[in-house]
């Protein structure tokens, strides 16, 4: 009988860690929070073009935040997928809990720095008059409760990596609802609520973030098998500490370099005018749900291959992320080429400005050279940090994003003057750079020998089974 239980929960354990159980939600997901962020321009840009880049350069600042909660939000989230395959379930509660209390200590400590320098940094990027106004109100309050998005990282990775992502799909979709909800009652005035424009929407966001973080805290506790004790959120761990810091440090290192880089090209944008700057913004949008599809089979394989890892399953993991380059390459080009067909209609969604509309559908047209290798860069990456391989990512895109992809923005923009077309070209030399030496990485298998976590004890029988992708 117990043999048959164990047998029926490999089995579940096994459905839940396939690459299609677990990428469609993830996609679902991820599509629910770029329509929150389209939603938000779009309803934005009916108070003015102004508004709309004032909050996307609050964004660029707010985005780089978000980033260094995932120092502690992906690297718990990799250090419980191996502990998960090797057996080890307790230890991956414990490192829920501690992970859980760093990150809400960072959250808070963000949020005091959004409050009192907001509008300094946003000066530094030469933000300034209407635009600048719009883009302080919206740090203030969505930077003000950055925190709640540092519980909600956290969360939704540990969910996600015990195989429940259609939950935390689920869970997205009611935020989605009431940030839309919140939208139509304080940006417009509906209701007897007063027209709030974009305080409303900010304050909007911040409420369904509370919201979604409170189901995310009921859900933690239903999903795992053992439960997160409150001694866990307290006792911090060194080994556990020391673990997630090793993945997460590197990883967001790397997504920050990367987010500073996307910031100066924005401080590049500034100096051709305030069309350019919303241009960039609305083709930005446009261009998310092109590599959509490939940022949730990157996300599905890492929690795939941290499981592999774990297991000391490494052939499978380096076949399953050479498979799952290949799915998501054909489906980036699928969508490229339908947004590129209707890329004119599209920009018109947002704006009636014709010089907008023409910069954006140019920039547009160059999307695929850029997001193909981008597609390349997230899937091996996700997985290189999810073998324990976080550091080589880093030194590459150090090189590539800084090196090069800077200097050679601003050639383009200011001595050859392309103006928008310039930057687009500039990240995708960048992509296409990193996205060949990550390909010799995950082929050359150095990655094997980062693994976190020993499994409890080695398996006399080879694993057979492969997952379904």
């Amino acid at each position: 009988m117990t043999t048959h239980a164990a047998d029926a929960s490999e089995r579940s354990e096994s459905k839940r860690l396939s690459l299609v159980h677990l990428t469609w939600p993830i996609f679902l997901e991820l599509f629910l929070f770029m329509l929150m962020g389209s939603v938000d321009t779009f309803m934005i840009s009916s108070v003015s073009d102004n508004a709309v880049s004032g909050v996307g350069a609050a964004n660029q600042i707010i985005s780089i935040a978000i980033l260094l909660l995932e120092v502690i939000g992906s690297g718990a989230a990799i250090v419980v997928a191996q502990y998960l395959g090797s057996k080890k379930k307790l230890e991956a509660a414990k490192v829920t809990g501690n992970a859980l209390t760093l990150n809400l200590a960072v959250g808070i400590l963000l949020s005091i720095i959004f409050l009192v320098f907001g509008g300094h940094m946003l000066r530094l990027l030469n933000v300034h008059g209407d635009i600048f106004v719009y883009a302080q109100s919206y740090m203030q309050i969505v930077g003000g409760g950055i925190f709640l998005q540092a519980l909600i990282n956290a969360l939704a990775a540990t969910i996600r990596t015990h195989g429940f992502t259609k939950e935390t799909m689920v869970v997205s979709l009611l935020m989605n609802i009431l940030h839309v909800a919140g939208n139509y009652l304080l940006i417009f005035g509906h209701l007897g609520f007063p027209a709030m424009g974009v305080e409303g929407a900010a304050i909007s966001t911040v409420f369904s973030r509370l919201a979604c973080l409170l189901i995310f805290f009921w859900l933690m506790y239903r999903v795992m098998e053992v439960r997160v004790e409150w001694r866990y959120y307290i006792q911090l761990s060194k080994e556990y500490v020391r673990k997630i810091l090793s993945i997460g440090i590197p990883s967001a290192f790397e997504n920050i370099v990367y987010q500073v880089c996307q910031l100066i090209f924005t401080l590049y944008v500034t100096y051709l005018g305030a069309e350019a700057m919303a241009t960039r913004q609305y083709a930005n949008n446009i261009s998310m749900y092109i590599y959509l599809f490939s940022m949730a089979i990157g996300m599905g394989t890492a929690i795939i291959v941290g499981h592999y890892v774990g297991s000391r399953r490494n052939q499978d993991a380096y076949t399953r992320v050479f498979q799952s380059v290949k799915w998501a390459l054909a489906a980036t080009v699928a969508i490229d080429l339908i947004i590129i067909a209707f890329r004119v209609p599209l920009m018109s969604l947002f704006t009636d400005n014709m010089a907008i509309i023409r910069m954006g559908a140019q920039v547009l047209l160059l999307s695929i050279l850029l997001e193909t290798g981008r597609t390349v860069n997230i899937v091996i990456i996700n997985s290189l940090r999810a073998s324990g391989d976080a550091r080589f990512p880093v030194y590459m895109g150090l090189i590539s994003m800084v090196c090069m992809s800077l200097p050679l923005g601003y050639f383009l923009v200011f001595r050859l003057h392309l103006g928008l077309a310039g930057i687009w070209l500039a990240i995708a030399a960048d992509e296409w750079t990193r996205a060949v030496i990550m390909y010799f990485r995950w082929r050359s298998r150095a990655w094997e020998r980062h693994a976190l976590v020993e499994p409890v004890e080695p398996d006399p029988v080879p694993a057979t089974a492969t997952t379904a992708g």
